[in-house]
């Protein structure tokens, strides 16, 4: 069996960084990993940036994903916060772009919207669909590795693998004939 592709979901974040990393497998989802970074105990934001440098380029070294698929800043009330949350979300990007993978980026809305159908949805509820959808029997305890998961997740809806080229057949008959093992007897 091989691998049809391997993708890293981040939610970036300043004092708690969600990541998954997913297999697709015959075009199906599985978890490969999940966790945090916990970075609430380095004190200098600099710092911080270098340890989000160095663990996203673990995982990449650990786990050669194909894509990246990163969750995009929104506008809170802190102007701040958002700098801080932007250079984090930087960073990982960074770390992405120095192995030299694809980088998707999605607004929160969109992944809400991808897994539970709501761009409004909770966190629990994007987690509690994320758990139906990959069978999960045990959850993280951080909401932020699920979002990430759910970025993950997001990009593999958009991006499905295609397993069987479609062609852009001009009638069936044309169709049948390119395509004579999708045909049913």
């Amino acid at each position: 069996m091989s691998t049809d592709k391997i993708i890293l979901g981040i939610d970036p974040g300043t004092n708690i960084m969600g990541y998954a990393i997913i297999e697709i497998k015959q075009n199906k989802p599985i978890i490969i990993s999940i966790g945090v970074i916990e970075l609430k105990k380095l004190d200098d934001h600099f710092v911080r940036l270098k340890h989000i440098f160095e663990r996203i380029s673990g995982l990449i070294n650990e786990y050669h994903p194909d894509e990246l698929a990163i969750e995009a800043p929104f506008y809170g009330k802190n102007v701040q916060s958002m700098l801080k949350l932007g250079r984090a979300q930087g960073t990982a990007i960074a770390a992405a772009i120095s192995h030299s993978i694809p980088v998707f980026e999605y607004a929160p809305r969109k992944i809400k919207q991808s897994i539970t159908g709501n761009g409004n949805a909770a966190k629990e509820q994007v987690a509690s669909m994320l758990q139906k959808i990959l069978k999960i029997n045990e959850m993280p305890k951080f909401l932020d590795a699920t979002d990430a998961l759910g970025a993950a997740i997001c990009h593999f809806f958009q991006n499905p693998v295609s397993t069987n080229k479609v062609s852009s057949a001009k009638s069936w008959k044309e169709f049948i004939n390119s395509n004579p093992n999708r045909v049913k007897k």
